[in-house]
């Protein structure tokens, strides 16, 4: 299965109506875009669904051993300033901003832009359409957001203010100011 995308122009759902959608179907995974498009998620397979648990660990113990944050797997939809609704495979926000959020806010699709992204191209993804996510990212507020590139090798590092930075596989990434001590090392994704 590849990704869908409806367009749904004519069709305006509210953030109730889209949590409504997500909530009665909860074997698909929705996104939606600033324009109103709702995308479909296909399922990733193994070897994408290994690599994502194992990214969501190293990033969920660096966060445990420090208190600095929270980690979310790519389940959590984020409503993004643009009105977008997004899920990252990985994300991470900072303790005082999570926290200064009501608790309806944090219970259901969290109206906040991530600190810190990671995309994990997998097979059925299109490389132009999530490095467009990634900029939408950038443009909520996130901080730092990493590309996983399994298919060409490579990773793409985004930072506010920055122009990309492009790194060949096997690599090891910091997390640096932003996750302080936070390292992950992409020899596993050859």
């Amino acid at each position: 299965m590849t990704l869908l995308t409806l367009n749904l122009h004519t069709v305006h759902l509210t953030d109730e109506q889209f949590y409504e959608l997500c909530q009665n179907n909860r074997e698909l995974q929705f996104e939606r875009t600033a324009t109103g498009e709702l995308i479909i998620m296909p399922p990733v397979g193994g070897e994408s669904g290994n690599r994502e648990a194992d990214l969501i660990i190293d990033l969920g113990i660096w966060n445990r051993q420090t208190g600095l944050g929270f980690t979310f797997s790519s389940s959590t939809v984020f409503k993004l300033p643009n009105g977008a609704n997004r899920s990252p495979d990985a994300a991470w926000i900072q303790r005082e901003r999570w926290q200064a959020l009501i608790p309806e806010q944090r219970r259901k699709f969290p109206p906040i832009a991530p600190d810190f992204v990671v995309e994990l191209r997998s097979a059925t993804d299109e490389l132009e359409t999530l490095r467009n996510k990634m900029w939408e990212y950038l443009d909520a507020g996130v901080q730092l957001g990493w590309l996983i590139n399994p298919q060409q090798q490579q990773v793409e590092i985004y930072r506010q203010g920055e122009d990309v930075e492009v790194r060949n596989l096997p690599t090891e990434l910091s997390g640096e100011n932003l996750l302080p001590g936070f390292s992950l090392s992409l020899s596993r994704y050859l």
